[in-house]
């Protein structure tokens, strides 16, 4: 993972988001309080987010410290149900303008340019993520291990811990995107490969969850004894979440929570 000298984000950010088409109340809650989750049972979201405390100690950065900021809710589909990234990047606007990442996340009958074909969502260079609810349109894709995978080795699927398969893929994807775009925010922060198509802190370790992974295993996980739901975090309000390994730098390898 090389460092390529550029900023990395820093400070206090809020993580504002916009919500694009149907989403109920409890998807949107269990989005919300992965943002906002802080310090819970171990292992945690809070822990998670510290592993990229390696990444800007070597940049000399104090770590980031994100929070919840405002939440836009968009049910009459403004740009339509087909979106480009340039009404990605005008849906993100309407978040706050500093200090902030603006998120948006398009529901599962919305069709973005690219989506299921060649991403899951993406961060743009003006610190805006984009995810989308992959339920109804590939989960085999995007929502793995909660859904049979489209290739590779067919293992049964995991059981999602919030008991909803597009939006705890969502939460896998957005927690990689933010690990992203707080280590590469503008392009030259820290990544592998080429800068078109970057590897970065989350990307750069795909399908690995817990100790033992391997390709089509997510690998060692955390079971709810009542529910069978697996995870690796807990996070706000006794909620579960399964999150993505992140690239270790000093030891050039994928660290997982469990």
């Amino acid at each position: 993972m090389t460092y390529h000298k550029g900023a990395l984000l820093a400070g206090n950010v809020s993580v504002n988001l916009i919500f694009y088409g149907k989403f109920t109340a409890s998807q949107r809650a269990i989005i919300s309080d992965f943002v906002a989750s802080k310090d819970s049972l171990e292992p945690s979201v809070a822990t998670w987010w510290k592993t990229l405390a390696k990444y800007y100690a070597a940049s000399r950065t104090p770590l980031l410290k994100l929070g919840l900021g405002k939440q836009v809710v968009d049910e009459k589909y403004f740009l339509g149900r087909s979106l480009r990234d340039a009404d990605l990047a005008k849906l993100a606007a309407r978040g706050a303008p500093r200090n902030a990442v603006n998120v948006v996340l398009t529901a599962e009958d919305v069709a973005v340019e690219g989506f299921c074909m060649s991403r899951c969502g993406t961060h743009g260079r003006s610190t805006y993520v984009w995810v989308g609810n992959s339920a109804a349109q590939c989960p085999g894709q995007c929502a793995w291990p909660f859904h049979q995978p489209m290739y590779g080795p067919q293992a049964p699927p995991l059981v999602a811990p919030n008991g909803d398969v597009g939006v705890d893929g969502m939460i896998i994807n957005l927690a990689g995107l933010l690990a992203g775009t707080a280590t590469n925010p503008f392009g030259n922060g820290y990544f592998q490969g080429p800068k078109e198509a970057p590897l970065e802190a989350a990307t750069a370790c795909p399908g690995v969850y817990g100790k033992g992974a391997y390709p089509g295993y997510a690998g060692d996980l955390l079971v709810d004894p009542a529910t069978g739901a697996s995870y690796n975090a807990h996070g706000a309000r006794g909620r579960k979440y399964l999150l993505p390994a992140l690239f270790d730098p000093s030891t050039s390898s994928c660290s997982t929570l469990v």
